[in-house]
């Protein structure tokens, strides 16, 4: 049987599931030559089979898991191609709203953004990821919702999230807090001089420097 543990903080019990199943993947307790049923993972974590559906169609939607009907859900390999294809949306909706957000947005969200830079400085000082990574995706949807697109928002964080489950953060391959939160000075900085060109290059740079990383961790 395998050894699955719901971590202690998550948004939900849906989202506890998915990154228990998660782990248990990364962990090699969970193999693909294997189908599970829904009723044996509720067992194994000790909850209703409510919260299991609901995390294994999240799963099945970032493409971890494959849902067989009336037998359960089979474990698929992650693959760099997934987070590449999420890359790529994410450089369509990322740079050109921090050009708006650079040129459109207000005062108010300007400061609310160098607030949110500011949350990740002080986090990454102390080696804080508890505190960092909600900082980090804080700012990410501030930009995304002063250049006026509140859904580019919501697929952004979709992605994100989905991003997630796919593999480990960029800190795995040693790439540590300050450093990403010095990638995001440069766009902060340039949309508070309300600079939109530079707002989006740095946009860019970033969004694409994260991706290799992702991409690199998924890779053989």
């Amino acid at each position: 049987m395998p050894s699955l543990r719901l971590p202690p903080a998550a948004p939900s019990l849906a989202d506890a599931v998915a990154q228990a199943v998660r782990d248990g993947i990364a962990a090699g307790e969970l193999v693909p030559e294997q189908t599970y049923s829904v009723y044996q993972l509720a067992d194994l974590l000790g909850i209703s089979r409510s919260p299991v559906r609901e995390g294994m169609l999240r799963l099945a939607e970032a493409g971890l898991i494959e849902i067989r009907r009336n037998r359960g859900f089979r474990v698929l390999p992650p693959r760099a191609h997934d987070v590449e294809e999420i890359i790529e949306i994410r450089l369509a909706l990322e740079p050109p709203a921090a050009r708006k957000a650079a040129l459109h947005g207000t005062d108010e969200q300007h400061a609310a953004i160098r607030a949110a830079l500011d949350t990740m400085a002080i986090a990454a000082a102390r080696g804080d990821d508890t505190s960092f990574w909600p900082a980090d995706r804080t700012l990410h949807d501030l930009l995304l919702r002063a250049s006026g697109n509140a859904r580019a928002a919501a697929v952004v964080a979709q992605l994100r999230s989905t991003t997630a489950l796919l593999g480990p953060p960029t800190t795995a391959s040693g790439r540590t807090l300050t450093e990403i939160h010095a990638e995001h000075e440069p766009v902060v900085a340039a949309v508070l001089v309300r600079d939109g060109a530079a707002a989006e290059a740095a946009m860019r740079a970033h969004v694409a420097a994260t991706g290799d990383l992702l991409v690199a961790n998924l890779r053989p």
